[in-house]
């Protein structure tokens, strides 16, 4: 444990240290730097290279590039227009407000984004392994190096490259347009901007930072279906529209009618029993309408690309299916079993993707779960989506369970084993290759 974190420290040092430079150097300056280490390493003998004359003046230029830009750019005011949602792997934009209160205009300046630390917890870079880990030789796994770059990678949302600032006129605010990509599903935050100015040689960014905390939901990436009869009829749904989403019966008041045999005491209206003199029930209102289940699979020990596939696939059917005359259920495990509604008024179809933005994998629970989950709920769902990350005892189960239940079903598999082709098939589900998903998904 204490090599483990020493590496750590090591990792948290160099990274902080690239940090740094990254922002505080320009192209040039990085260009200067670049030929500092190149001569420290080629001209340490004076007599056999000239290369040390390189170093004095990249190291003289540097310096003196480092003393003209400790003044940042003040009193300026800075503010973000952000929109509702980004999705994974299409570029946005949106804009920089800057505004100067002073009396004479400012030129030079630039923007740089100040993102949350994608940077690992000890605990996190403890506990948490990469796809690949094992396959990696003893050296690889004791240092863990892989493991670090690729938690960075994996909470590293945005990518946003530096934006230059137009001149802005005393007492005047300017509007910069800020182009971003968005590279990972979930919430990306803000901490605040940057305002750089380059010193006179043009090596080393002054920076004043402004606080501007702020979020952005990035959604999964989402593929074209091909126009989709789901399976299935209508239901009957205890309780309507206003209770589609609960689990019980519905409160929904149609009407007051007397008292039947069979009917439940707690329907009892007791103040018209009170004026009639004769027991009087609440009536409700039942009805029929189409309901789809759209199940997935988070049963993955860390967030492989066959589960984000699979959460794109979701995030597909959920975008794509009508829900303005039927609902959708989400159905998912996490910490809990969840289920969340789109349609008919009782939920949008934005709010689910935004649920699957954020959804995480569930290594330490029973695919049981999610099997109890969909076969509570079987009596209510028209038919149903599931899109699973692997083909096991567990999942066989499931989906024979469903068969055997008479809903209806469109079964996906996300997984690059072809050797399940033909069980598939067998088994009337699909396999979808990830990296052709959409070819896959175009021949539904």
């Amino acid at each position: 444990m204490w090599f483990r974190r020493l590496a750590y420290r090591q990792f948290l040092l160099a990274s902080r240290t690239q940090y740094t430079l990254a922002r505080r150097l320009t192209p040039a300056g990085k260009l200067a730097g670049a030929a500092l280490v190149g001569a420290m390493i080629f001209g340490p003998n004076t007599r056999l290279t000239v290369s040390y004359q390189f170093f004095t003046l990249a190291l003289a230029m540097l310096a003196v590039a480092a003393l003209l830009s400790v003044r940042a750019p003040r009193g300026l005011e800075t503010r973000r227009r952000l929109p509702r949602f980004g999705t994974v792997g299409e570029p946005l934009t949106y804009h920089v407000l800057v505004r100067n209160p002073g009396p004479e205009a400012r030129a030079g300046l630039s923007l740089l984004e100040d993102l949350e630390d994608p940077r690992p917890d000890f605990a996190t870079f403890v506990s948490t392994h990469e796809p690949d880990e094992a396959r990696r030789n003893w050296f690889d796994r004791k240092v863990a190096y892989h493991r670090w770059a690729w938690l960075i990678e994996q909470n590293r949302r945005l990518e946003i490259a530096e934006h230059a600032v137009p001149t802005v006129p005393s007492r005047t605010t300017v509007e910069v347009r800020v182009t971003a990509t968005p590279r990972r599903r979930g919430r990306a935050r803000f901490l605040g901007v940057s305002v750089a100015r380059p010193d006179p040689l043009g090596l080393v960014r002054a920076l004043r930072q402004h606080d501007l905390p702020d979020a952005l939901v990035i959604l999964p990436k989402r593929y074209p279906l091909p126009p989709l009869q789901l399976p299935g009829t209508r239901r009957y749904q205890p309780g309507g529209i206003t209770l589609a989403s609960s689990v019980g019966d519905s409160e929904e008041f149609l009407s007051l009618r007397e008292y039947r045999p069979g009917d439940p005491l707690k329907r009892i209206h007791w103040r018209s029993w009170a004026r009639a003199g004769k027991p009087i029930v609440r009536e409700y209102q039942d009805e029929f309408f189409v309901r789809h289940g759209l199940v997935l699979d988070t049963f993955v020990p860390a967030p492989t690309p066959v589960f984000e596939e699979a959460v794109s696939v979701s995030a597909s059917f959920a975008a794509t299916v009508h829900t303005q005359d039927s609902l959708l259920d989400l159905m998912f495990v996490g910490p809990e079993a969840y289920v969340f509604t789109a349609g008919r008024g009782v939920g949008h179809v934005d709010r689910m993707l935004e649920v699957l933005a954020e959804v995480r994998p569930c290594p330490d629970r029973d695919f049981a779960a999610l099997h109890r989950l969909v076969v509570e709920r079987h009596s209510l769902l028209s038919g149903l989506v599931c899109v699973l990350v692997a083909w096991d005892d567990a999942r066989r189960a499931l989906v024979g369970h469903l068969r055997a239940l008479g809903v209806p079903s469109l079964v996906l598999v996300v997984s690059e084993d072809a050797g399940l082709d033909a069980e598939l098939e067998t088994a009337g589900a699909r396999r979808l290759v990830p990296g052709r998903i959409a070819e896959g998904l175009a021949r539904l």
